[in-house]
């Protein structure tokens, strides 16, 4: 019986893997626009098992929930970096999406949370969670918090542990900063 020699498997799995990677090189797509002409950086790579989408030009009816009336989107960070972002990943028949968008408002917190309080109801149970960070958890599908119930943040929760829709406020001088999410998670027998 002949036993193969560790360095001359490893070579050998060596020279498949990059004979593999060669092969599926040609397959793969890449598409980067750093801040184009409308201001917005978009990222999109293709391959044959999967792919990431990224865009900052995130639309907030994308998440299901309208934007506070009177909030203005939060402004960009010193770097450029906008507060909003569209993301789409898969691979191997798995997905995931994540549209985030964040905002200031002149209102207290207590008004922005009544107003979400009332739009997440058509997702479900409306989850009321007090945090110094996001600290929620899942239990079977179903969005518990995971916290001690304390800290000046509040996120609103509604849907399932793989489809959630999510408002995070938190007070800012007079007024209050908030995000709206939608995340979404994709097995292989579903469609984001």
């Amino acid at each position: 019986m002949l036993i193969p020699k560790p360095q001359a498997t490893s070579w050998c799995l060596s020279i498949v893997v990059l004979l593999a990677t060669l092969a599926l090189l040609p397959a793969c797509s890449v598409n980067v626009k750093d801040k184009g002409g409308d201001g917005n950086s978009k990222v999109d790579i293709s391959t044959p098992v999967g792919g990431i989408h990224v865009d900052e030009n995130a639309d907030a009816r994308d998440t299901g929930l309208p934007v506070y009336p009177g909030a203005r989107p939060k402004p960009k960070t010193d770097d450029g970096d906008k507060k909003s972002a569209n993301v789409n990943m898969s691979a191997f028949g798995y997905g995931l999406k994540v549209v985030a968008l964040e905002y200031v408002s002149d209102d207290p917190p207590d008004k922005i949370i009544a107003y979400y309080q009332d739009q997440l109801k058509k997702y479900g149970h409306v989850l009321q969670c007090h945090s110094n960070g996001i600290k929620a958890d899942h239990d079977g599908g179903k969005l518990k918090c995971d916290s001690d119930d304390s800290g000046n943040k509040v996120e609103l929760k509604a849907g399932t542990d793989d489809n959630q829709h999510i408002v995070s406020v938190e007070p800012e001088g007079k007024g209050s900063d908030f995000a709206i999410v939608w995340l979404r998670l994709r097995g292989k027998e579903g469609d984001i």
